[in-house]
C-alpha cells in the first residue's frame, strides 16, 4: 500500500459519503459519551434500542444519576454486561457533576479517567462530539486497516498509531467513521463482499472473494 493508493481509496470514501455519521442515535455529547460506553461488546442496533427508551427519562447526568444503578438497569438490560455498565454509567454521571459541571470532558485524560471509558471511547467522542482528528480502533477498523494493507498491525495501539499518520490530513476527520462502515457492511469479517467494493482494485488483500453465482 502507497501513497497514492491510500489517497485515491479515501476520496472514493469521500465522494460515496460525504458527511459519514455513527449509528449510534445522540444529541448531545453527554449523550454519545454514554451510548458509546454501553456498545462495548454490544451493537449499535442493541444501543440505540435502549436509549430509546432511556434518553426520554434520563438524558444528563444528573437525571441518570437519580435513576439509580438498579433503574438504570431495567432500561439497559437488554445490552451485553449490563450490570457493570449501569455501574459505570452512575459513577461517570457522579464524576461529570463533582469535576466536570456536568458536562462532558473535552480531553482524553479527563475522558479515561470516567469509569469504563478506554481509549477507544475517548476518540469516538473527542472525534464525533467535539470534531478531533482521532482514530478509534475497533475490531472492524482493525481488520479493515490489516487486511486491506492500509496500516497493518498486530495490536490496536499500533493500526492507531499507523492510521493517524498514514491517512490523508484532509480525511481524517472523517476517515474512522468510514472504515468502520466499511468494515460493518463490505470488508466483512468472514466473507468480505469484495464483488461490491469501491476500493477492491486498490486492496493488498489477496484472497479477494469472487462474485457469487447466481442461481
Amino acid at each position: 500500500m502507497n501513497a497514492a493508493k491510500r489517497l485515491e481509496i479515501f476520496t472514493r470514501f469521500r465522494a460515496a459519503n460525504p458527511k459519514p455519521l455513527t449509528e449510534l442515535e445522540y444529541a448531545s455529547p453527554f449523550e454519545l459519551l454514554i451510548a458509546v460506553l454501553l456498545s462495548a461488546q454490544a451493537t449499535d442496533v442493541s444501543v440505540n434500542k435502549a436509549t430509546r427508551r432511556l434518553y426520554p427519562v434520563a438524558n444528563t447526568p444528573a437525571a441518570m444519576l437519580a435513576l439509580g444503578v438498579d433503574e438504570l438497569m431495567g432500561y439497559i438490560q437488554t445490552i451485553g454486561l449490563f450490570r457493570t455498565k449501569a455501574k459505570n454509567v452512575i459513577a461517570t454521571c457522579r464524576i461529570l457533576l463533582e469535576r466536570h459541571g456536568g458536562e462532558v470532558p473535552r480531553t482524553r485524560e479527563a475522558l479515561e479517567a470516567l469509569p469504563g471509558v478506554g481509549r477507544k471511547t475517548a476518540n469516538v467522542v473527542m472525534n464525533t462530539a467535539f470534531g478531533a482528528p482521532t482514530m478509534a480502533v475497533d475490531t472492524h477498523i482493525f481488520r479493515v486497516a490489516n487486511r486491506t494493507g492500509i496500516a497493518p498491525g498486530k495490536n490496536v495501539d499500533i493500526v492507531e498509531q499507523k492510521l493517524l499518520k498514514f491517512v490523508p490530513r484532509e480525511f481524517l476527520l472523517d476517515a474512522h467513521h468510514w472504515l468502520i462502515l466499511h468494515g460493518r457492511y463490505t470488508c466483512v469479517a468472514r466473507k468480505p463482499h469484495c464483488w461490491n467494493c469501491m476500493i477492491a482494485e486498490l486492496c493488498d488483500y489477496k484472497d479477494k472473494e469472487p462474485t457469487p453465482a447466481v442461481v
